[in-house]
């Protein structure tokens, strides 16, 4: 390790650094050993046994969406380009407005673990199932790239390892602990390790923010001077709409896309729609999301200040040049404040929220595609609890290898800007298909398969020929140009093109099932039969 420790950032302290991530990683496994005891059935291992309070699965829901794209990225981009980045945070919150109206509560009613679920109760279930699986699947790795891409940049910026190798070998290494994490917690040992982190990056970021606070002597006003004055040239830029977003009609149609996802996206994303069959009740339900809103509103409402911030106090250029650059704005800032304990402190939250959040996008990918295409496509609904189990074990390992290959691939992107990726193909693939399937009478599976495979194949293609992939200077690759859609979030396109083919796809079929539909709207609403299903 010592070969690749050569270039930490001024200040920090690589031992110091080191040693607080082994106890976190150390505190977090233990964790994950205690909650793995009660694993005994599918229920154990994919919804924790729905043993979850309303309150604790808030708590936890908050631990798994705030995740480094939060941190790292969202802070950075507020630093770095003021108001612009802040909208990344209001449609981040303004999306649980939608998961807590349209999805959480009906979604608890009508399925038992996985969107699957969902979709094969009043559809043909092998077919709905695949797709589900499939979109799950694709969801979770953009995902996966973010997370794995943020642990890449803490470790260069804290342990100084500053070549290609040494980042490589930096995001094998939390790939491997978050296979760990699920082979042996499951749902609920994952679950645990959620709440306490989210308990600690809560309390991490409101301390920071009192802390930059009281250096202005609590004037949010002079924090932002402050951030305006180091911000050089387009320093006055910071505090108005379109420093990012508004340099032309093209950037300003993408910030329009951008929010389309973000807003849309949360609402069609698995590790989300998850965590709604840990608790008992379509009630808890509810009420976790409640929970979810209040702390995650909060948290954003942190990053304003910290991101400003780490402007003010750090500065733009100094960011700029530092490993990671946008994504290091945190840290840097932590360093700025409290010196290289807190620095080292701040880290390994975060270092501990990427491990949360992609063990948790793991056992979400692993157990669709046990529960959907092991269980009920390839044995046609007659495996047994173990064996899925198992089959679910060896997904996770597989998953964790292909996002520790992505995430060395797209180690220098921003975070954030990554995350909102996985959130447009979220709602492109996943969210039309769960709206038409709860309230659509006439909606069958032609419809669902449509909307599914389409609005995935639709935006997987325009985020391949976008100048996220190639053509602009922070592509992820340089070296060539093969760009022809303009816009980096295809949101725009391909949300509306999705709902567009579940629609076509219903109409051109003959296939109706008004009474299953009747059934099923019954259960969604009043939760009737529900507890009797999940029990089997």
């Amino acid at each position: 390790m010592n070969v690749y420790m050569a270039a930490a950032v001024e200040g920090s302290r690589p031992g110091l650094n080191i040693t607080i991530f082994a106890i976190f990683v150390a505190i977090t496994l233990g964790i994950v050993v205690w909650a793995s005891r009660d694993n005994r059935t599918a229920a154990d291992y994919y919804a924790a046994g729905r043993a979850f309070s309303g309150a604790q699965n808030g708590i936890a829901i908050s631990g798994d969406y705030l995740s480094a794209a939060s941190f790292l990225g969202i802070a950075g981009a507020i630093a770095v380009y003021g108001y612009d980045g802040f909208l990344y945070s209001i449609g981040f919150l303004v999306a649980w407005l939608v998961a807590l109206l349209l999805v959480a509560e009906l979604l608890r009613n009508t399925g038992k673990f996985t969107l699957g679920d969902v979709l094969a109760f009043r559809m043909r279930q092998r077919p709905v199932r695949a797709a589900a699986a499939t979109s799950t699947l694709a969801v979770s790795l953009f995902y996966l790239l973010a997370q794995m891409a943020g642990a890449g940049v803490l470790i260069s910026l804290l342990l100084g390892v500053s070549t290609s190798a040494g980042q490589n070998l930096v995001i094998a290494v939390v790939g491997a602990i978050m296979i760990v994490y699920v082979l042996v917690g499951g749902m609920k040992g994952t679950t645990w390790v959620q709440i306490v982190k989210a308990v600690l990056l809560i309390g991490a970021a409101a301390a920071m923010t009192v802390w930059v606070l009281g250096r202005y002597d609590f004037n949010l006003s002079s924090v932002l001077a402050d951030a305006v004055n180091h911000g050089g040239k387009t320093g006055a830029k910071l505090l108005e709409p379109g420093f990012r977003y508004g340099k032309n009609g093209t950037t300003k149609l993408d910030f329009l896309s951008l929010a389309l996802a973000l807003v849309l996206g949360t609402a069609g994303l698995p590790h989300v729609l998850m965590r709604f069959y840990t608790v008992p009740t379509a009630k808890d339900a509810r009420r976790s999301v409640v929970w979810a809103i209040g702390l995650i509103g909060v948290f954003y409402l942190f990053t304003l200040v910290l991101g400003y911030g780490a402007g003010a106090l750090v500065g733009p250029e100094k960011i700029a040049k530092a490993p990671g650059k946008e994504n290091a704005a945190a840290p840097l800032l932590a360093l700025e404040l409290g010196g290289p304990v807190l620095m080292g402190f701040v880290a390994a939250v975060a270092f501990a929220t990427i491990l949360a959040v992609v063990a948790g996008l793991t056992i979400t990918a692993s157990a669709s595609f046990a529960h959907d295409v092991y269980a009920n496509v390839l044995r046609r609904g007659k495996g047994d609890g173990s064996g899925e189990v198992r089959v679910a074990r060896i997904t996770a390992v597989v998953i964790g290898a292909l996002a520790i290959v992505g995430g060395i691939l797209a180690k220098n992107q921003n975070v954030a800007f990554l995350v909102a990726l996985a959130f447009a193909v979220a709602a492109s693939a996943n969210l039309p298909t769960i709206l038409y399937s709860l309230f659509w009478r006439r909606f069958n599976t032609a419809g669902a398969l449509w909307s599914i495979y389409g609005g995935l194949a639709v935006t997987l293609v325009l985020i391949v020929f976008s100048p996220a992939v190639s053509g602009a200077p922070t592509a992820m690759i340089k070296s060539h140009d093969f760009h022809w859609f303009p816009l980096s979030n295809p949101g725009l396109v391909s949300i509306p093109v999705s709902f567009a083919l579940g629609w076509l796809g219903t109409v051109l079929s003959r296939e109706r099932d008004g009474a299953k539909y009747v059934e099923m709207q019954v259960r969604s609403l009043t939760g009737v039969g529900a507890e009797k299903a999940v029990q089997h």
